[in-house]
């Protein structure tokens, strides 16, 4: 097959509060350093107001909104700053919002001749007392908000492809490069809650495979999964892998670094899956 770019398609600033406050050259040094030639930069972006109940929990998922054209000019700042030394995407990682498309539509609106790359994830479901929880907050809360209102792993996994199947439909209309962002993080606490059927989430990932190929939607083989003990794995199977290759559905490797050590972890194992397809 054709040479792989080495590209991180997915990290984080110290715009984003669940993360850490180093400054963005220390992880683009760390990109080059390893030898990567394409690096995005996708800070999560502002939410709607009151989206998550506990207000500490939500001031660490994302920046106010004062802060986005802060983050967007820093974004723009270290593209310049690198320039000739290493390709870097100015991007965002937009959150599938039930309820709220119009809120993510108008930062898209705002900013859309600046951003190159769109990671689209689903973080969230509605659960318990109809509001909305994080899918990759805590094994505990997951099973106390989401596990007990839907009743089974079977039913909050079928919601969450739901969510999956919805945002690729958004993303779609994209007019910039965009995939979805780790399509099973749903898994993140696969260790620690009831087993989920590995026969469902081969069905559901078959489903979207089409979907994905029709919107020109690609997908974010993010890795994070194996730094996360209670997953051990990335958040794409090998097989899914192999699959959207046969399709034509774009690949493209993602650390989600949140530290600038993060960067290129889980590199070589998806540098050998690809050379496997």
């Amino acid at each position: 097959m054709s040479t792989i770019m080495k590209w991180d398609g997915h990290t984080h600033t110290k715009f984003c509060y669940h993360g850490s406050d180093a400054p963005s050259e220390q992880y683009v040094d760390r990109a080059i350093e390893l030898g990567f030639t394409r690096y995005t930069i996708s800070e999560h972006p502002p939410l709607p107001a009151g989206w998550i109940q506990d207000p500490k929990l939500m001031r660490e998922l994302a920046m106010p909104s004062e802060e986005l054209p802060l983050y967007i000019a820093h974004a723009q700042s270290i593209k310049r700053r690198y320039e000739g030394r290493i390709d870097i995407a100015v991007g965002l990682e937009l959150d599938y919002l039930q309820g709220a498309l119009p809120f993510t539509e108008a930062i898209v609106a705002q900013y859309e001749k600046q951003l190159e790359d769109v990671v689209y994830s689903v973080h969230y479901l509605p659960g318990k007392d109809g509001v909305m929880y994080c899918v990759d907050y805590t094994a505990d809360d997951f099973a106390a908000n989401l596990l007990s209102y839907y009743g089974s792993m079977e039913k909050v996994v079928d919601e969450y492809y739901n969510h999956v199947e919805a945002a690729i439909a958004f993303a779609a209309k994209l007019p910039m490069r965009k995939r979805i962002g780790h399509i099973n993080l749903i898994e993140k606490f696969s260790l620690k809650l009831p087993p989920i059927d590995e026969a469902q989430i081969r069905s559901r990932l078959t489903a979207i495979l089409p979907l994905l190929k029709q919107g020109g939607v690609g997908i974010d083989v993010n890795t994070a999964g194996l730094r996360v003990p209670s997953c051990g794995k990335p958040y794409v199977p090998e097989w899914f892998m192999q699959a959207c290759a046969e399709e034509g559905v774009q690949l493209v490797y993602g650390s989600d670094a949140h530290r600038p050590d993060h960067v290129g972890t889980g590199w070589d194992w998806f540098e050998a899956q690809l050379k496997r397809v």
